[in-house]
């Protein structure tokens, strides 16, 4: 009986001392999980959802609208025009968070009296932590609307003659706090060119990039090499040009305020791509500022 007793004892003792092992393991197992690194989205790749001109791969916070003003003065060299700054031309619009991975925005340029709109989506961010993807990749698409009076009145002129169309893919990566790098092949369809030698469907790859300087300002720049089409006059000099930016992004609370040169007057994909007539080697330049201010218009879900 003695010993009985023992035994039942000592069984006992094992059955608890396991539990006890087995809880621990659990406690274990739960802190390696606990530890493991979270996915999270790498934000602020740039400050501003625009790198200059173009699209940049940043995204607006759900519940969020980005009023924008971009404005563009004359050419530099133009004589009589006190640098340009006698005329101007510009873009207001306005943008819209939705989700993390989706935004839409319009707006309306002086530039032939256009209007335009956009549908924004990254079906993949750059991330860290579990399951890290090392870049965002982004889609866009737009279309313009041509609003100036038609050219010639003496024919039937279609609704459909004033619509353009641009489709993008953004490939952009935050290298560091300080460098981000993005690459963006464009198409733009034109229902209607002026000259049958223009094509309808052009074709382009815009580079875009930001370096911070330090903790409120940061050089930028955007850059597209069109690969098909640039026009040549009777003497075979090129009538459009690769359109170039380059500018200073200041930050100042809730604004984004950006000074830049641009050889481009539209401001739209299908402008500065398609209809960018100024030379950099002649100094046909423009100076221009964009000015952004974020209003948070719904509560963030």
């Amino acid at each position: 009986m003695k010993y009985s007793k023992i035994y039942f004892i000592g069984i006992l003792m094992i059955l608890l001392i396991c539990n006890g092992v087995k809880a621990q393991d659990k406690d274990l197992l739960d802190l390696v999980d606990t530890d493991k690194p979270k996915k999270e989205v790498v934000k602020n790749a740039f400050k501003s959802i625009r790198v200059i001109n173009g699209h940049s791969m940043e995204f607006l916070s759900p519940g969020t609208m980005d009023f924008r003003i971009l404005h563009r003065f004359g050419q530099f060299n133009i004589p009589n025009t006190f640098a340009g700054f006698d005329q101007a031309s510009m873009r207001i619009g306005l943008d819209f968070g939705v989700t993390r991975f989706l935004q839409f925005g319009f707006g309306r340029s002086t530039f032939k009296k256009e209007y335009d709109g956009y549908i924004k989506l990254a079906p993949i961010r750059q991330s860290t932590g579990h399951h890290a993807f090392p870049a965002t990749i982004t889609l866009v698409g737009g279309m313009t609307l041509n609003s100036l009076p038609y050219a010639d009145l003496t024919i039937h002129n279609y609704f459909s003659s004033r619509l353009a169309y641009y489709g993008q893919v953004i490939i952009g990566r935050k290298f560091s706090e300080g460098i981000t790098l993005q690459v963006t092949p464009t198409i733009v369809h034109n229902n209607i060119v002026p000259l049958a030698s223009q094509p309808n469907d052009v074709y382009a790859v815009g580079f875009g990039g930001r370096l911070k300087m330090n903790k409120r300002t940061a050089f930028t720049w955007d850059y597209f090499y069109v690969l098909n089409g640039i026009q040549k006059d009777a003497n075979n000099l090129p009538l459009n040009f690769n359109p170039l930016s380059v500018g200073v992004d200041i930050e100042t609370g809730g604004h984004v305020f950006q000074l830049h040169v641009s050889n481009s007057a539209g401001m739209n994909e299908r402008a500065f791509i398609t209809e960018t007539t100024g030379d950099w080697k002649k100094f046909d330049i423009r100076f221009g500022f964009n000015l952004s201010r974020i209003f948070q218009i719904s509560h963030k879900k």
